[in-house]
This record gives C-alpha cells, sequence and structure tokens, in this order.
C-alpha cells in the first residue's frame, strides 16, 4: 500500500497523528519531545511544520536542557521563534520545576542530604550565577519555608548571618539546611564556603536553631559538610570554646 505524503501543516495530518490530540487521547508520555515541544510553539514556518521546526530547534540546541539554559533573546533570535512562544517555553519549563518541588515536599521529612539535594536540584541546578539558599524546617525536619538569601558568588555578595538567623526565627524554625550551587560544576568547597558555613553553625548554636547541613550542588552532584563532618566539628569547636569561657 502506498503511504499518503501529508503537506507540512500539521492541519492536515490525521487527527491521530496530530501531537495534541495525541497527547489527549494517549497521554503526554506517549509523545516525542518534539511532539512536546510543537504543542507549545503551536505554529511552525514556511515549509516547516511545528513538529520540524522543534525537532531542528532541539537539534541546534542539542537537547531539552538548552531550552531553560538559553536566554530569552538567544532563543528569540531561532526563525520561527516568537517572544510569546518563547515566554510559553520558559513558563512550561518553570512549572515542570515546580511541580518537581511540589512533590519532594511530599517527602515530609527530611532526612538526609540527598532528599535535600533532590529537592532542590531542578531550580538549581542550571543557574548561571551562584545562589544561595536556606531551607527551615520545624522539629519533625518538615519543609516550612524556604527562600534565597543571596545572588552572587560567596565571595562577591555576602550572606548576612544575622538576617538569615533572624529569617529562622520569624517562621519559627527549629533547624536550616542551607545550599548553594557551583555554575561551574565543580562541588569542590572553597576556604569561603567552609569560612561562611562555620560562621552560620555557630549563631545557629548561639540562638539554639541548629545548622543541619550546607550543601555546594554542582552538575548533576553535590558536596555535603554534614555528610563530610564539617557541621558536626563546627559544633564541638563553639561547644569547646563556651567550656573555656
Amino acid at each position: 500500500m502506498v503511504k499518503k505524503i501529508y503537506e507540512n501543516a500539521i492541519t492536515n495530518w490525521p487527527k491521530e497523528e496530530r501531537p495534541r490530540e495525541k497527547l489527549l487521547q494517549r497521554g503526554a508520555a506517549q509523545l516525542t519531545n518534539a511532539e512536546l515541544l510543537a504543542i507549545l510553539i503551536r505554529t511552525g514556518v514556511k515549509g516547516k511544520s511545528a513538529v520540524d521546526l522543534a525537532r531542528s530547534i532541539l537539534q541546534l540546541l542539542g537537547g531539552l536542557r538548552a531550552l531553560e539554559q538559553w536566554e530569552n533573546e538567544d532563543l528569540y533570535s531561532i526563525r520561527g521563534l516568537s517572544l510569546a512562544k518563547v515566554a510559553q517555553i520558559k513558563a512550561a519549563i518553570e512549572l515542570g520545576k515546580r511541580i518537581i518541588i511540589e512533590e519532594k515536599k511530599t517527602f515530609g521529612k527530611i532526612y538526609s542530604s540527598l532528599q535535600v539535594y533532590e529537592y532542590l536540584l531542578p531550580s538549581m541546578r542550571d543557574l548561571k550565577r551562584e545562589v544561595f539558599k536556606a531551607v527551615y524546617l520545624n522539629a519533625r525536619n518538615q519543609i516550612i519555608y524556604e527562600a534565597i538569601s543571596s545572588s552572587g558568588s560567596l565571595t562577591s555578595s555576602a550572606v548576612y548571618t544575622r538576617e538569615v538567623m533572624s529569617q529562622a526565627s520569624r517562621v519559627g524554625a527549629a533547624a536550616v539546611v542551607f545550599a548553594h550551587n557551583h555554575p561551574s560544576g565543580s562541588t569542590v568547597p572553597s576556604a569561603e564556603d567552609r569560612r561562611v558555613t562555620k560562621e552560620l553553625v555557630i549563631a545557629g548554636e548561639a540562638i539554639q536553631i541548629s545548622v543541619i547541613d550546607h550543601l555546594i550542588i554542582g552538575e548533576n552532584k553535590y558536596t555535603s559538610f554534614a555528610d563530610e563532618g564539617f557541621i558536626e566539628q563546627c559544633k564541638k569547636e563553639y561547644l569547646q570554646f563556651l567550656r573555656r569561657g
């Protein structure tokens, strides 16, 4: 049997092969990345359907993650992507990240550095500058609040210890976990990372709000100051200081 050759416009395709109809009938998991992106961009360009355009965009960028990493103006420079389409793509990505974050919150309690890492990874992995976050916990280790404490590297954008701990008191936190990303992808702690961590731990001990951990998040990996024993070391040094005093 001779297969029918469809014209480029998706409206000329059989309904069961159109991305939107396929999604509604079979579920989003049945669509390719190009088909999902085509639903967002809706229309193609002359000689290319929305699916063809989506496929060429993904090939140009090298995959889905680049859609988040590329700046708005860079995406807009691609033929076929209007400002409205770029906004739709960015909004869809952000919604996906927030869904993941909400799913992680259903864990209820945070017991390990891995859980914190999985919770924060969607929002911190692809940031182009260093961001320092505080995740506040109640006495049952449940997340009750999250805040960005500074943006920029720890050496150029100060982490204000007093403000971070005041926030902990305001939200009624019993403990706090800190995290910042390294845009380079490396998770090797710097001397400044250790200095800031020690300062935060001591400040927490002084007002009886426990600093549980400080994570450095990189490219699909992380370093935990708690796992390497640094948090406990700082707490012991502070206790020894009090005893000497």
